[in-house]
């Protein structure tokens, strides 16, 4: 069951789970596999994926076949789905594209600026418990806008040494060059040094685990990183004409990634925190991935009772959430008050 707590009586600065102190075993672990693929290089790669991926590889690379294999076993329905996002994504970040400019002073003297697009980028997409279509499309389609010459994605495989049709029909639709089959740490020292199979790269983005961000975290000055990514969090703010089952579902959205991941309801109304209190039990139970989200909503979800929306909104603002949503029926007159958040939603939808 979910914790209901007033928030006068809650820290705020501590809602969500963010420790940052160093874990001994993660560094020890990222380290010798850093150490072990840098100087061992694809031998080192095929040995990690059969400890941890628990899969026999022949070859790293995912092959032509895999990936036309991958798209037809899909329905077109689902492949428009995916292109249908990749132009949705296209359009959104094709208005941040930088612009080259100069400018000319007295005496002949010219100053300008130039963008130039990284030569390979590297691409993490998580797998094991679960694959993400979305984060393919999400980091593939800004980079091929930025211009980048050649993207590289790594993803580790199932135990039969396959990778999730959805993933790579979302790589083909992005226009993913390579692919290869490796996970965890060991793919970002791949990426970052390069092996025999796959390439070094320039940047490297994309969410993973812990091990995965503190190899990140590990390699950043050898190559570009795009960040070091908690664990999922979500953040609702909401009043009472809000339909608990949405706002129950949109929590459970993050939950679900990580037992680590945070939900946070912050409400004024004491009817509709009991009443997602409430949903969160009736749809776990539905959740094919109800061990994770239970767990992340027992340890780390939370719901707030605000006196107004105007100090709900406060509280938001210092703690800063990766995902926020304004659920309420006038969204946009509270836009201008949010000054911390990652991606704002506006709406009840």
């Amino acid at each position: 069951m979910i914790k209901q707590y007033k928030l006068a009586e809650i820290a705020v600065q501590d809602i969500l789970n963010r420790d940052i102190r160093e874990e001994k075993d993660v560094e020890a672990v990222v380290d010798e596999i850093i150490g072990r693929v840098r100087a061992e290089g694809d031998k080192a790669l095929l040995e990690y994926e059969a400890r941890f991926d628990k899969a026999q590889l022949e070859s790293l690379q995912v092959s032509e076949a895999e990936i036309a294999a991958a798209m037809d076993s899909l329905d077109a329905e689902f492949i428009a789905t995916l292109e249908q996002a990749r132009d949705n994504i296209s359009r959104f970040h094709s208005q941040q594209v930088p612009k080259n400019f100069v400018l000319t002073q007295e005496g002949g003297i010219v100053l300008g600026q130039k963008y130039t697009a990284v030569e390979r980028a590297g691409l993490y997409v998580p797998g094991g418990t679960a694959s993400y279509p979305s984060s393919v499309l999400m980091n593939a389609v800004p980079a091929r806008l930025a211009g980048v010459k050649e993207i590289v994605m790594t993803t580790p495989p199932n135990a039969e040494g396959q990778v999730a049709a959805p993933i790579l029909a979302a790589a083909k639709v992005a226009g993913v060059n390579r692919i290869f089959k490796v996970g965890g740490a060991q793919a970002i020292a791949a990426l970052a040094y390069g092996t025999e199979s796959v390439p070094k790269v320039d940047k490297i983005v994309g969410p993973g685990n812990i091990f995965v961000a503190t190899a990140k975290r590990k390699v950043f000055g050898l190559v570009d990183i795009d960040m070091i990514a908690g664990p999922s969090e979500i953040l609702v703010l909401a009043d009472d004409t809000c339909n608990p089952a949405y706002v129950a579902a949109d929590m459970l959205s993050q939950a679900e990634h990580d037992k680590l991941a945070t939900a946070v309801l912050i409400t004024t109304s004491q009817q509709l925190a009991d009443a997602v209190s409430m949903e969160l039990e009736r749809q776990l139970a539905l959740l094919p991935r109800e061990e994770i989200a239970r767990c992340s909503i027992e340890t780390n979800g939370k719901i707030i009772l605000a006196e107004s929306m105007e100090k709900a909104v406060a509280a938001a603002n210092i703690i800063a959430p990766e995902h926020l949503e304004v659920c309420v029926d006038e969204p946009f007159a509270l836009l201008d008050a949010i000054q911390n958040a990652g991606s704002i939603f506006l709406g009840k939808n």
